[in-house]
């Protein structure tokens, strides 16, 4: 957190439970205040699909469904590419690309048998190499604009009344999400009824920092806890792939942003955040920093992980098993 690195609320937590667990000492996180840190991140994400985010959709559909459509494309043809060669075990190398929100796709991973600890490696190493690429974007379109991320209010006033209720939708959420038997349902669940209330019951949600380093250390011990020399050693041979992998998609991404720019007329900054696979709080953070139009970017971003939350597991268990298939005819 103090290197300011991208995820690193999540990021330290994890790292320190693989060496824990690489040490040989065996602790499990509790599920209830696992299932708690799930519905909090839920009420987060929800908190990132406002009106104005989907007005901006509807404004603009079809454009944003053929570039939502043509980001999700590539990085299952890439997850395809790395389960086919076996670099990685089938549904793992689809959702491991899967381009939304990285902590959402590690927990609807692990519910869809996928192997968390890869997930979690492929989907963070993204964040990490696509939060600097982008930076780095953004440093050369706009040089003298491009600001530091805002430092984190963990101490900020908040409104009494807006916490207890948000603090109640995720309790509420967690036990529906729990009973419903939903993959990630403690997730799904709060995510949907937070968006309700917040977009069409005009209930306001506030979450401070520290709810949320909470929720994200659950989540990244849970995570963390479970690897062992084996599944490092794993890692460490799929790293060059799995980089190449990632840095393609980077490309293809950057393919797109130039479509848009030449046929939609959208400006290189801005279809360029857009576009970007993954990291969406990162990517939000260099957008309000520069003079893009930050509701497009936010919105492409929301509408593909709307949608890779909707068919992802499709998509993963199709493409699984067609590369399986191809295996097993060569």
């Amino acid at each position: 957190m103090s290197l300011q690195v991208p995820a690193g609320l999540l990021l330290g937590p994890m790292a320190a439970g693989v060496l824990v667990a690489v040490a040989g000492v065996r602790v499990r996180v509790p599920r209830w205040p696992f299932f708690l840190a799930q519905a909090s991140i839920g009420c987060m994400i929800a908190q990132s699909i406002t009106l104005p985010i989907l007005h901006e959709i509807g404004r603009d559909w079809p454009t944003f469904s053929i570039a939502v459509v043509a980001v999700i494309a590539a990085s299952s043809l890439l997850g395809w590419l790395l389960a086919r060669w076996q670099v990685l075990p089938g549904t793992t190398a689809i959702w491991g690309s899967a381009p939304g929100a990285a902590t959402a796709m590690v927990l609807m991973a692990e519910s869809f048998g996928a192997d968390v600890r890869l997930v979690a490696f492929m989907q963070y190493l993204r964040v990490v190499i696509v939060t600097l690429v982008a930076s780095l974007v953004a440093s050369f379109f706009m040089p003298a604009d491009t600001a530091a991320a805002p430092a984190r209010q963990w101490f900020a006033a908040v409104d009494p009344v807006a916490l207890a209720t948000t603090l109640g939708v995720i309790g509420v959420g967690a036990v529906a999400g729990r009973v419903s038997r939903l993959p990630a349902g403690p997730l799904l669940v709060t995510l949907g009824g937070a968006t309700l209330l917040q977009d069409f019951a005009g209930v306001t949600l506030e979450q401070p920092a520290l709810l949320l380093a909470v929720s994200y250390a659950f989540v990244g011990w849970s995570i963390g806890l479970r690897f062992d020399r084996t599944i490092l050693a794993h890692v460490a041979r799929s790293l060059p792939s799995v980089i190449a992998s990632i840095l393609c998609l980077v490309a293809l991404c950057g393919g797109f942003a130039a479509l848009l720019v030449v046929f939609a007329g959208i400006d290189p900054l801005t279809a360029y955040l857009a576009t970007s696979p993954g990291g969406a709080d990162s990517v939000a953070i260099i957008a309000s920093s520069t003079h893009v139009d930050v509701a497009y970017v936010m919105a492409m971003q929301i509408a593909r992980f709307v949608l890779v939350l909707l068919f992802g597991p499709h998509i993963a268990r199709l493409i699984a098993r067609r590369a399986q298939r191809r295996r097993s005819e060569g």
